[in-house]
């Protein structure tokens, strides 16, 4: 009786290490398994990620270009807008100058029919103060009236001084060439003769300053 419990307990002892034989065999074989399905979905994700970067670096290659090519036009544009304000940017000052032009030509005719010289005479005259009056009205250019003021060195260029008894600080007395002025801006100092006080008044204004 023994004998039989012991050949039944052996029986068990050995069918449990076939069981666990069994066992470790099969858990590799799961475990490699395992491993290659992650590698797979690992490999196709990075695939994918790829391919997704590919496609971003396209667009962006793409828009990179559009963008270039919109610069290039727009650079292009401001050059010729640029070219064409140098070149036509005195046409409307031209045009006013056109018509003073025409009233030249017409008094020009006149006299040669008439031969009336003081009739000439005043139609130059209306023809400067037309002139005159269209660039300082539109343009801002002003023609200086020199004579009897006080002498400014950033407005007047003196060519010529003398002593005058007759006044007490530097006077233009004289204008040689008009100066002219665009807008608060001296455009060409008049060039004047100024009368310089006499030796004897400055030094009475000298004494009264004192």
């Amino acid at each position: 009786m023994a004998n039989k419990e012991n050949e039944d307990l052996q029986e068990d002892i050995v069918e449990d290490n076939v069981n666990a034989d069994e066992e470790v065999q099969e858990t590799p074989d799961q475990t490699e398994n395992g491993d290659s399905s992650d590698k797979e979905e690992k490999g196709d994700t990075l695939q994918d990620t790829v391919e997704a970067l590919k496609q971003e670096n396209s667009e962006l290659k793409d828009q990179y270009l559009r963008k270039h090519a919109d610069f290039e036009n727009y650079r292009k544009r401001m050059a010729r807008e640029k070219a064409d304000s140098v070149k036509y940017g005195n046409q409307e000052l031209l045009k006013d100058l056109i018509e003073v032009i025409d009233n030249f030509d017409r008094a020009i005719k006149s006299s040669a029919d008439s031969q009336d010289f003081d009739s000439f005479k005043e139609g130059i005259s209306m023809i400067e103060q037309q002139f005159t009056g269209m660039l300082e009205s539109k343009w801002g250019l002003t023609k200086m009236n020199c004579t009897g003021s006080e002498y400014d060195p950033n407005s007047h260029e003196a060519l010529m001084m003398e002593e005058t008894p007759d006044i007490e600080v530097p006077t233009v007395l004289e204008d040689f060439q008009a100066g002219y002025t665009l807008h608060d801006r001296v455009l060409r100092p008049a060039k004047v003769k100024v009368g310089k006080p006499a030796a004897e008044k400055k030094a009475e204004a000298a004494d009264a300053a004192e």
